[in-house]
């Protein structure tokens, strides 16, 4: 289903996506563990449970000379089905939950994301 929805965003989207590697994980590991620090990963949560999580540099702070590790996203399914009745809900949070993640590593805010519908 993320493979789906990768596929289904814009080529133009999809081509400003460098140096990102997207996961899938049962539940949030290690990566997870500074989600809280307001300086630290953005996360996309629905009340307290973890979907999905962004951790690297945002696109728009980087710059060309550093040299980085791939910036990470992760998305978690147990969370996702657990929250999910049906499979139609399960693709349409899997979407929401890269979109979100993917819009915080183009910059956006979590105020941007929620004006976007992707909070």
């Amino acid at each position: 289903m993320v493979q789906q929805a990768y596929w289904e965003l814009p080529e133009s989207v999809r081509d400003s996506l460098d140096n990102l590697d997207i996961l899938v994980e049962d539940i949030p590991g290690p990566e997870a563990a500074d989600t809280d620090d307001p300086d630290g990963p953005d996360d996309h949560q629905h009340g307290h449970t973890l979907l999905g999580l962004y951790v690297g540099v945002p696109l728009v702070d980087r710059y060309a000379a550093d040299p980085m590790m791939p910036d990470r996203i992760y998305i978690y399914r147990l969370p996702i089905l657990d929250i999910c009745d049906t499979h139609e809900e399960v693709v349409r949070e899997v979407r929401t939950t890269l979109l979100h993640e993917i819009g915080h590593y183009l910059g956006l805010s979590e105020h941007d994301l929620d004006r976007l519908g992707y909070a």
